[in-house]
């Protein structure tokens, strides 16, 4: 058996050791089964990290659902909008023939299904709506949630008639579902001129002609800053009726097709932080403290980890006489981040802070590789970007206790051997959510994207207790063998 794969196998048995036999004992046994020009070296050490909050700019838009309203918090004021295309039927034609006559449209319904919202479900929201009139998206761009507005819509082709006026816990529009769940609604009719305008569009051969057509729709609010709205779907339904003969008898018939905000095309969440750069100085103020991240602010904590000093501690340490390591593995490498803002009271003692609550998610990410990420839609991987998830825990007084925890051992075993290796390096915990896929096996990550509904996380920062533990190993060799 090569040395190689006989020092993997010992690492293995010396790990185990670890945790039934003293520092000596351990070494000792390496020794024993090794020989005397041979050695394992097993060692453990603390690193000191440096963290600050940062302004990463705009997120990626990816919505399968968002956020519309706005709304005032301790971490700034959010102003949240939607642009929307709708998907074409394609191959849908109204009723025809010589049977039918009368054909007309009644009335067009724009349907908004929220799921949920956040901040005062009392106080007024006021909604308008303009049809998207210079121009629309493409199905494969990347827009970011800072997507200049005026680009794609003027504003002078109003689809309400007037501002609708909207208080989310209340129930005039909303419906049950089938097993009798409450399904918060929204339903706005349209004016005259746009139910006009969209009945002419009786051509549905493809979507790309539609869009030609019918660029979208811009939803955003005019005023109220007491409530976000999480929208689920939107819809516009449009009713139109119809008579034909039967029997010698006119019939007339009443019937209604949905136009949806689907998968199928795209929908951007437009976001704005009002002084969002004011905001992050002040919170870096706090960085001895505390650090901050905020979504869909685009405000995250980079962590700087001190490549140069592991390596060289590493290298310095894991020499035992004349003997020098031929190639080092990390075993055990754990950061955990502590969280300071977990909410648990009732809900009749929430303030408007504690709506807020931490990200269920997050992603430590290279900073030079954030961008490409979310971009190409990459999946978590041991070269670039780690998920943690939030953890409940007690600490030595029974007290509940939140964080999260990364296990980077193959991490910076991979990062370690990369030639030029920078001094520092630098990583995003960045707010995400996630989908997952299961197996018979076992459960993976499927996508992962930048959250795009409302959370802050406040966490301890390096200089408060945030540390980096790494066991590390390998295998020493006589100089005389590498000569």
């Amino acid at each position: 058996m090569s040395k190689r794969f006989a020092c993997i196998g010992w690492m293995m048995m010396v790990i185990a050791c670890c945790f039934t036999a003293c520092k000596d004992d351990t070494a000792s046994a390496g020794r024993a089964v090794l020989g005397p020009e041979d050695a394992i070296i097993v060692m453990a050490d603390t690193f000191p990290l440096t963290s600050m909050v940062e302004n990463s700019g705009s997120i990626v838009a990816q919505s399968d659902s968002c956020l519309l309203g706005e709304i005032e918090t301790d971490f700034g004021v959010l102003r949240a909008s939607i642009m929307t295309q709708l998907a074409c039927p394609e191959g849908y034609h109204y009723p025809s023939g010589d049977l039918i006559k009368d054909l007309k449209v009644d009335s067009i319904c724009l349907y908004i299904y929220y799921s949920s919202w956040v901040g005062d479900g009392f106080s007024p929201l006021a909604l308008n709506v303009y049809m998207l009139d210079k121009k629309t998206f493409s199905y494969y761009g990347k827009y970011p949630s800072d997507i200049n507005i005026d680009d794609y819509c003027s504003r002078e082709v109003p689809v309400l008639s007037n501002h609708r006026v909207v208080v989310a816990s209340e129930k005039l529009d909303s419906i049950q579902d089938s097993e009798g769940n409450y399904v918060p609604m929204l339903r706005m009719r349209v004016n005259d001129e746009f139910r006009d305008y969209f009945w002419s569009i009786q051509s549905f051969e493809s979507q790309e002609k539609f869009n030609r057509q019918f660029k979208g729709l811009l939803i955003e609010s005019s005023f109220g800053s007491s409530t976000m709205l999480n929208i689920s779907d939107m819809a516009l339904g449009v009713f139109y009726s119809f008579s034909y003969s039967k029997a010698g008898r006119d019939t007339t018939v009443h019937d209604m097709k949905p136009f949806y905000a689907n998968s199928e095309v795209r929908t951007v969440n437009h976001l704005r932080y009002e002084d969002k750069a004011a905001l992050v100085e002040e919170l870096k103020q706090d960085s001895d403290t505390y650090n901050y991240i905020i979504a869909p602010a685009g405000v995250h904590t980079r962590i700087t980890f001190p490549m140069g000093r592991i390596a060289d501690t590493i290298m310095s340490k894991m020499k035992e006489g004349d003997r020098v390591v031929k190639r080092a593995y990390v075993n055990k490498a754990q950061v955990n981040i502590s969280v300071e803002n977990m909410f648990e009271g009732s809900s009749s003692d929430v303030t408007r802070n504690d709506w807020l609550q931490p990200s269920n998610y997050m992603l430590l990410i290279k900073e030079e590789s954030m961008e490409r990420f979310f971009a190409n839609r990459e999946v978590p991987s041991d070269t670039c970007a780690l998920l943690g998830s939030l953890i409940q825990g007690t600490d030595s007084v029974g007290d509940n206790i939140y964080y999260y925890t990364f296990d980077m051992s193959d991490f910076l075993t991979n990062q370690l051997r990369k030639k030029n290796q920078p001094r520092e390096l630098n990583m995003l915990l960045i707010p995400v959510s996630v989908n997952t896929g299961t197996t018979s096996i076992t459960t993976t990550v499927s996508s992962v994207k930048q959250q795009e509904t409302l959370a802050a996380t406040v966490i301890r920062s390096a200089k408060n207790g945030m540390k980096f533990e790494i066991v590390y190993c390998g295998f020493a060799i006589p100089k005389t063998a590498q000569e």
